[in-house]
């Protein structure tokens, strides 16, 4: 309003008119050069200082899209344990290693993708995650050794999801969805995931069992470049520009603030369990069912099971989210988990108990992701919203990389997974304590950043 005003002061002196003569001409040449210039600042001051948002169906088309096609791939991978191990004479701790290292590198790389996501934009990153995707899965299919395989299929495509999936998608959703339907929005991205898992884990199946692994995994390393066109779509006006938005925190301050908060670390230790269970499930299940008689088309019909029903449960998780204490919610899924698995080794294993097994696990699955995330951005605001995510999911990652490695370690000992599950149901049980006690409000700061 100041400059406003100032900037009309400048133009009414002048306004005033001056004489045509020789010896004045100079004169009213850089009056009117004033006054234009008066004029464009006076514009300039009256730009809007936000750069304009997405459209929310553009953000949650691409978002969700991206999500379906990353997650989707990634879910199927317990798939090729028994093929390539099989084929190349390699032993399930290999195979498990390996994707034990993806997870891992999920986790490291995501801190970092994140941060570059929250400075630069999330649409360089997904495109650099997209290329190294197809890259990865042409890896995976043409290693010769365990060695490469780790190189290929763990760090590489860990690297590749670090910059296609959860954190740098919420970090768009969180800048660019108002916060009443924050949560919401990401339940339908998380669903868009478990969709994923739905749709790819048969079709995965099938092109192994017509294609034979290799050709399967040079197939899906072509089709996860479509990420790159679907990018397009979440380039964020306020990053098109060389310079970055202004920040009212530095990256320190906010890691600073984040694990010196409580809840923070309670969130982080109850994601670490959600990584253990999920992917220690999506892995070995497949191997574990066939252990016992079971048809690979039952583990494919009960990977896709949990898919679809992890499509009801993220969505419903997003939805509850913005009307119930987001604890809460995290509390149940965790003991739920615990309750279920319990249940599933205590009666006698066959075709309809695992349907039954993965529709309700299912439902369970991703489900603690939308509230997990949207707390965060609920206590910390949304300036580092990928960033901090990355933290937390780099947790869940350190236990994908536990689960899924100590049950290809445990098996090749002992010749059975049950020691496994009896950990998932024990640290199901510690995951729904520690989500109880956490803060869900806004902390408080001297100068508040914008939620």
């Amino acid at each position: 309003m100041g400059a406003d005003c100032s900037a009309a002061t400048l133009l009414a002196l002048d306004e005033k008119p001056v004489p045509l003569t020789s010896l004045s001409l100079p004169r009213v040449y850089w009056s009117l050069v004033y006054q234009q210039a008066a004029r464009n600042l006076a514009t300039f001051l009256r730009m809007p200082t936000n750069p304009p948002k997405l459209s929310m169906f553009q953000v949650l088309a691409c978002g969700a899209s991206i999500v379906t096609l990353s997650m989707g791939i990634r879910h199927g991978f317990g798939l090729w344990l028994l093929p390539i191990t099989q084929e190349m004479g390699w032993t399930r701790q290999s195979f498990a290693l390996a994707i034990a290292i993806q997870n891992l590198s999920w986790g490291v790389i995501g801190i970092f993708a994140g941060m570059a996501a929250d400075r630069f934009g999330a649409f360089r990153v997904l495109v650099v995650g997209a290329l190294l995707y197809g890259l990865g899965l042409a890896g995976m299919a043409l290693s010769p050794t365990p060695g490469l395989f780790a190189l290929t299929a763990g760090v590489l495509i860990g690297a590749a999801q670090a910059g296609t999936t959860y954190a740098v998608i919420y970090g768009v959703l969180g800048r660019q969805i108002a916060p009443e339907r924050r949560s919401w929005a990401m339940g339908v991205a998380a669903a868009a995931g478990s969709f994923g898992q739905f749709l790819m884990v048969p079709v995965e199946g099938w092109l192994i069992a017509g294609l034979g692994w290799q050709q399967a995994l040079l197939v899906l390393s072509m089709a996860v470049v479509l990420i790159v066109p679907l990018a397009f779509g979440l380039r964020e006006p306020g990053f098109k520009g060389s310079a970055p938005p202004q920040r009212e925190q530095t990256i320190t301050q906010a890691l600073g603030e984040a694990f010196r908060y409580p809840s923070f670390n309670l969130l982080m230790a109850g994601y670490f369990v959600c990584g253990f269970q999920v992917v220690f499930i999506g892995v070995h299940m497949p191997s574990y069912l066939k252990d016992h008689g079971l048809s690979p088309q039952v583990a494919s019909y009960a990977l896709a099971l949990i898919g679809l029903f992890n499509v009801f449960g993220t969505y419903i998780a997003g939805t509850l989210g913005q009307r119930m204490p987001k604890r809460h919610i995290l509390a149940f899924i965790y003991f739920s988990r615990a309750v279920v698995i319990s249940v599933f080794l205590l009666v006698p294993l066959s075709p309809l108990s695992v349907y039954v097994f993965s529709a309700v696990m299912g439902a369970l699955w991703l489900s603690t992701v939308p509230p997990t995330n949207a707390t965060i951005a609920q206590i910390f605001g949304v300036q580092h919203l990928s960033m901090l995510g990355g933290f937390v999911f780099f947790s869940h990652q350190i236990g994908s990389f536990m689960g899924v490695w100590l049950g290809g370690y445990l098996y090749d000992a002992t010749g059975s997974y049950d020691i496994v599950w009896y950990i998932a149901i024990g640290l199901g049980v510690f995951a729904g304590l520690v989500n109880l006690p956490v803060k869900e409000n806004p902390i408080q700061r001297a100068s508040p950043v914008p939620a």
